[in-house]
């Protein structure tokens, strides 16, 4: 099972070397991390999607949990998450395949934000599975670079930092 964790830590060097030694030292790993600074000053958020049971997820929290640049952890996997992602998109844009692009982005509210005379580059913003929906279309005619960012969450409602 796919497991989003929000987790609120001190913008400390070497956090980020330890959450990720945390998860690589007791054989977890990381699908994807996001990490960025949050408007609280000396404050970073970062998303981990891993996978496991819930057991594995318990243990991670409580790892977590344990170390001392860790502020909040938040498990957003039961849904009471916004879960957004970002990805930059090239394709091959030939003649004949120039108009089926355009259909896709425009079908996904995706945007082209650069063209050269064999290329669209394509920007796409949703929940991870749209992202892979997109793509799986797009595949077809001739995927040249994909970047994506990972999974950033937020909770929905009061849910959060501070509710």
């Amino acid at each position: 099972m796919q497991h989003t964790i929000s987790v609120l830590v001190e913008n400390e060097f070497g956090v980020l070397s330890r959450i990720a030694s945390l998860f690589s030292g007791r054989g977890f790993n990381i699908d994807s991390l996001s990490v960025a600074p949050t408007n609280e000053d000396g404050m970073s958020r970062m998303t981990i999607v891993t996978r496991g049971d819930d057991q594995i997820l318990e243990q991670i929290t409580k790892q977590l949990n344990k170390l001392i640049d860790v502020i909040k952890v938040i498990d957003f996997t039961d849904g009471s998450g916004i879960e957004r992602e970002l990805a930059l998109i090239k394709v091959t844009a030939e003649d004949e395949s120039r108009a089926e692009v355009l259909r896709i982005v425009d079908i996904f509210r995706a945007k082209i934000i650069d063209v050269t005379p064999k290329s669209y580059t394509i920007e796409a913003t949703g929940n991870p599975l749209k992202i892979d929906a997109i793509l799986d279309l797009l595949r077809p005619l001739g995927l040249k670079e994909l970047v994506r960012t990972g999974a950033v969450s937020i909770g929905r409602g009061a849910k959060g930092w501070k509710g």
